[in-house]
């Protein structure tokens, strides 16, 4: 695409990609090589769970298929869509929209893909909907870079909203505050203690709660729930209908279902919009270096009013991920390992569901294979004193963790 051709359609961007600014840097800026810069720019642009820019070159990767739901709130999908790959309609309907641009779909999770695959790509945008795929695609990257190799660094975009609320932010893997360093910002979710799930539930999302950490682990044992599987969905939404039938509790449906089980939470076109220009803006500006790029992190609230604010997120030197020392975590030494782990779960930076806990010479629990979780569930009922000493070192992982969690336990 010739942005610099005064006749081209992208003329509009001359002004800014023809000289610099106040606040470009003239060293890394040079208006002559900007076209063909960005020219050979490969941006991947994951969407939900497992925008596009104008360049040459993108790939996009989705794991899901378009719901009807999907409709009221972006603009790439039609009614006549419903049930195609999500990746494959949107990027055709860019490549449409925008002649020159090239978008490659890819329909499935980003676990499936290696680091040969993302060292490919200069920039990587994220629109993920769950916590747990941005904490993955976060770690995969801070392991990707080589101090040795600059060309391993590859910077993340990501995006996301909430209702009238939104954010954007650039991080750049091992310099700047990782995904991970900011967990703690996120609100906690809400706990429903196991005891109304079992017995007494009052509402259709304890029976849905009740079938997914109850019903699934005791049938399906290790089994890994996918929740953008449908097939499992289904499943869940069988299980939780017979249990609100039992306790005559009206309104589950399968819908219901997706929203419990992956904390949807309702999107508002206008935010997603304001939200994926923000994420386009910066992507542009890392390609060019025709303005400095954000840093790092902005808030956007449409409540009541428009308000934005952006700061600096620092990062944290006991980051599980991009930081180098073991997190402190203040216990009870008379809380039984099953109290631990509970109250590990109560932490929004934290985010574990199905720990497996160790030191260097024990192992402490483990959720399999069966027989070590036979061998190591009578530590759950013992005292914390008893297994481990203050300030030991304990070693977690978890199927949502795309990493090990080191924690120094303190005794309090």
């Amino acid at each position: 695409m010739a942005i610099l051709d005064p006749n081209s359609r992208w003329k509009h961007l001359d002004r800014i990609l023809s000289r610099p600014g106040p606040f470009v840097d003239e060293e890394s800026f040079a208006p002559s090589t900007v076209e063909d810069a960005v020219g050979r720019m490969k941006v991947l642009v994951i969407l939900v769970k497992y925008l596009p820019i104008q360049n040459s070159a993108a790939n996009e990767l989705h794991a899901d298929t378009i719901d009807i739901s999907n409709l009221n709130r972006q603009f790439l999908f039609r009614q006549e869509d419903v049930g195609k790959p999500k990746a494959e309609v949107a990027a055709a309907f860019v490549m449409k929209r925008v002649k020159g641009v090239t978008i490659t779909p890819y329909y499935g999770a980003i676990q499936d893909k290696g680091e040969d695959y993302y060292m490919q790509f200069n920039m990587v945008v994220c629109g993920l909907d769950s916590v747990e795929a941005r904490r993955w695609i976060n770690a995969t990257l801070v392991d990707m870079v080589d101090m040795e190799n600059p060309e391993s660094l590859k910077p993340l975009i990501d995006g996301g909203t909430e209702g009238f609320k939104g954010q954007s932010r650039v991080i750049l893997p091992t310099i700047t505050s990782c995904y991970e360093c900011s967990l703690d910002m996120l609100t906690p979710p809400t706990a429903v203690p196991l005891c109304t799930l079992a017995s007494i539930p009052r509402q259709p999302a304890h029976c849905i709660e009740w079938a997914s950490i109850l019903e699934w682990p005791r049938i399906m044992g290790d089994k890994k729930m996918d929740t953008d599987d449908p097939v499992h969905i289904q499943w869940l939404y069988e299980k939780a209908l017979e249990r609100a039938r039992e306790f005559n509790i009206p309104g589950v449906t399968y819908t219901m279902t997706q929203g419990v089980v992956k904390n949807i939470i309702p999107a508002i076109a206008s935010t997603n919009a304001i939200i994926a220009a923000s994420c386009c803006n910066e992507a542009f500006k890392i390609a060019t270096n025709s303005n400095p790029y954000l840093n790092n992190y902005m808030m956007y609230t449409g409540n009541e009013a428009v308000y934005t604010y952006t700061f600096e997120h620092e990062r944290k030197p006991d980051c599980p991920v991009c930081g180098n020392l073991a997190s402190r975590f203040e216990a009870n030494g008379d809380w039984t390992l099953q109290e631990f782990i509970d109250r590990l779960k109560e932490k929004p930076e934290v985010q574990i569901k199905r720990p497996t806990l160790s030191t260097q010479n024990k192992k402490l629990y483990y959720q399999g294979p069966p027989q070590l979780r036979e061998q190591t569930a009578p530590n759950l009922d013992r005292k914390l004193r008893e297994l481990i000493s203050s300030g030991e070192e304990v070693g977690i992982t978890d199927p949502g963790l795309p990493f090990s969690l080191r924690l120094n336990v303190v005794f309090k």
